[in-house]
């Protein structure tokens, strides 16, 4: 089996609706490196010494350092980069996570991958929402880092690029 799959391109918004269930990916491997980890804890201010502090971390359960779980979340966007395209859309805007889970801590130095499911796809003010579920996959873990029921909206570059599919009822605030 590949290391990784290649990019998967829908030709447009119309091509999502067929494909619900189907699995995208995996990625290719990256390793989690500490820089990336300092990097994210600055901007975040979150330095725990978990993170951030490999001899702390030496002496903890893990025995080095973990990446935060926001740390991968913010991931996300290039693990989706390298699994799919939409062709006909001028932007892919993060709507919302409904469900998200860390299994298991990723150590500094691990490789990870992601795997991502179409789970779903509706409309809802001229936007097309398309639901992905993704699974970041620690190498040689049992159990994954993440786990992530992502909403992302497609903004069509013309309003015949959505396709008919059931409409998303408004709901105050969202």
């Amino acid at each position: 089996m590949a290391d990784s799959a290649p990019l998967r391109v829908f030709s447009s918004t119309h091509d999502l609706i067929g494909s619900v269930g189907e699995e995208l990916g995996p990625s290719p491997w990256m390793t989690v490196e500490q820089p990336a980890v300092d990097a994210f804890a600055d901007v975040t201010q979150d330095w725990q010494a978990l993170h951030c502090d490999p001899a702390f971390a030496g002496g903890s359960r893990y025995g080095v350092t973990i990446a935060h779980g926001y740390f991968t979340v913010s991931l996300l966007s290039m693990f989706a980069r390298q699994l799919y395209r939409v062709d006909g859309v001028s932007d892919i805007i993060n709507y919302g996570i409904d469900r998200l889970r860390f299994p298991a801590p990723v150590p500094v130095g691990s490789r990870i991958r992601a795997r991502a499911t179409l789970t779903s796809v509706s409309a809802k003010s001229g936007l097309v929402l398309a639901g992905v579920n993704y699974v970041v996959e620690i190498e040689g873990s049992p159990r994954p880092g993440l786990v992530a029921d992502t909403l992302v909206a497609l903004v069509p570059e013309t309003a015949a690029e959505v396709p008919e599919v059931p409409e998303v009822p408004e709901v105050a605030g969202v």
